[in-house]
């Protein structure tokens, strides 16, 4: 498939799945969506811009879709809006629905401000606002403190507090991660307690400076592993607290991968979590990785969590609808209920499975990018991966970066691993553990959608099969993360070949080093032992 060129390869990884519009027509999904004016935080992000495009593709006659948008980076909010919209993953919207941008409005803004930054001008206009799609979060785990908590938790309360005011709010979803409450094995869908309220945790950010809070966070986590999956357990207690009789869900996405089918086969430009260790084992840099093989790795498609985040505001509507008694009397459960987006439960995959297949796929679509050939060793064990990290990753890169100071070019190699290590150390708490979550919830969702939504909002995960997908994964990778067309496949087998020699013999030649080492260290030695004489 490969060999046919990059054009006719992205037309290959098309889902070409929903084929009519008869069918779009009977959707009950499209008929909720139907003239409604949603609004979507975090839309320039991986889930957001996904979120958007099926929306706007799916359920062709909604209204108006609002982002909220802020500078970033030395641009502006206008720029990044025009920059959202002109990527590969939009194409096939681009050619369905050639103006879907019409229904597009730009608000700039910030979520975690105070009514979002908006001019009133600006915040009037979101008052006939139907649906909200809470998906801005900050995903980094290693983030500081004050961000992870502006992001994850105050947007969050300002979101809700907003969502109050609507006079035709039908639904509300927030999006967190199933590892919000991950010191616990079982993670079922309900609420769980945090052992501070999010308001405390909010005053804090307004009477301690960054290095105080730093220093304390540590104690703040307790037994949370990091800022990012603390900061989405304080979100969701914030929306319980909140929510009052709002009609808001929350949906707990595990790991998120590429698409397994739309808008493309393979599409990410999400370099964390399992892609980002695949990535960057792909071009050589990473070669070993701490977790425990045969654990199950709780990663799922993003375009599986898309439609379940779709499908669920649908849900919340008519869930709401239906309910006829006080809602006082209701668990919380009832109220605002959750659903946790996980494969394990129906379709579990191992870490080892993982690396497995993507290492067959790799081989087939190897990378001209590669900067050594490709070798992938999982451990359980600290001490063995320490030894891997050390000799297989350092010193290769200290022998490198003192050839290029000889040479005179920028030493860079080491930096690259400290970022690759820190990395590596994040992930280790979720390589090492296994979970088992429920989803019934989910289960239910799928079973209440007719056919036509089964075929278009594909968010049970039992419909494709993992070998499939390393598939695409591997050559989503290759071509979207690594911007590497596959019209270079026949320079990269080359290079793969060039590189396979120069691994083997590096390896020989390590051994007859140590070989050689080893034979006079024994001989040396010998040479003052009293049998010699």
């Amino acid at each position: 498939m490969a060999s046919k060129g990059s054009d006719a390869y992205l037309y290959d990884m098309l889902d070409m799945s929903e084929s009519s519009n008869l069918e779009k027509q009977q959707s009950e999904i499209a008929k909720f969506f139907a003239y409604t004016n949603i609004l979507v935080t975090g839309g320039t992000g991986f889930l957001g811009k996904l979120l958007i495009e099926k929306i706007l593709r799916s359920c062709p006659d909604v209204a108006t879709i609002y982002m909220i948008v802020r500078p970033k980076k030395g641009k502006n909010s206008q720029e990044r809006f025009k920059e959202n919209f002109n990527g590969i993953e939009f194409s096939r919207l681009r050619r369905e629905q050639p103006n879907f941008l019409n229904k597009v409005i730009m608000l700039e803004g910030d979520a975690a401000q105070q009514d979002f930054g908006l001019s009133p001008e600006s915040k009037k206009i979101l008052m006939n606002t139907n649906i909200i799609f809470h998906a801005a979060a900050t995903v980094r785990f290693d983030e500081i403190f004050r961000v992870a908590m502006n992001t994850n938790v105050k947007s969050t309360k300002y979101m809700l507090l907003f969502a109050k005011e609507l006079p035709n709010l039908k639904a509300f979803v927030h999006v967190s991660t199933a590892f919000s409450h991950c010191m616990l094995k079982s993670i079922d869908e309900i609420h769980y307690k945090v052992p501070i309220d999010g308001d405390k945790i909010l005053t804090l950010l307004d009477v301690l400076d960054d290095d105080k809070l730093e220093k304390i966070t540590p104690v703040i986590i307790d037994k949370w592993p990091n800022t990012y999956v603390f900061s989405k357990a304080l979100g969701e207690s914030i929306v319980l607290k909140y929510s009052d009789n709002l009609p808001v869900c929350i949906v707990r996405p595990s790991i998120m991968t590429s698409t397994s089918e739309e808008p493309l086969l393979g599409w990410t430009n999400n370099v964390y979590g399992a892609t980002g260790v695949a990535a960057v084992s792909t071009v050589g840099l990473m070669h070993t990785l701490y977790c425990v093989p045969e654990n199950i790795a709780d990663i799922i498609p993003a375009d599986c969590v898309i439609s379940n985040v779709i499908c669920s505001a649908w849900d919340i509507a008519n869930r709401k609808s239906s309910i006829k008694s006080n809602e006082s009397n209701m668990s919380d459960e009832e109220r605002i209920p959750i659903y946790n987006s996980v494969s394990s439960c129906q379709n579990p995959i191992s870490w080892i499975e993982f690396v497995k297949f993507h290492e067959e796929d790799l081989f087939d679509v190897p990378t001209v990018k590669a900067i050594w050939y490709y070798m992938m060793i999982t451990t359980r064990y600290l001490v063995v991966y320490q030894l891997y990290s050390f000799f297989l990753h350092i010193v290769p890169a200290a022998i490198v970066d003192m050839l290029a100071y000889l040479v005179g070019r920028k030493p860079q190699l080491l930096d690259m691993y400290k970022k690759i290590h820190k990395f590596s150390n994040v992930i280790h708490y979720f390589a090492m553990r296994e979970w088992h979550f429920k989803n019934e919830n989910v289960v239910k969702l799928w079973e209440k959608l007719n056919s036509v939504d089964q075929q278009t909002f594909r968010l049970n995960v039992a419909c494709f099969t993992w070998r499939d997908y390393s598939y695409y994964h591997t050559r989503g990778i290759r071509l979207y993360l690594l911007n590497d067309p596959f019209e270079t496949l026949d320079e990269a087998m080359k290079k793969a070949r060039k590189l396979f020699i120069a691994h083997y013999s590096l390896i020989i030649l390590v051994s007859l080093l140590l070989l050689w080492t080893f034979v006079h260290f024994i001989t040396f030695a010998w040479s003052f032992c009293p049998l010699a004489y």
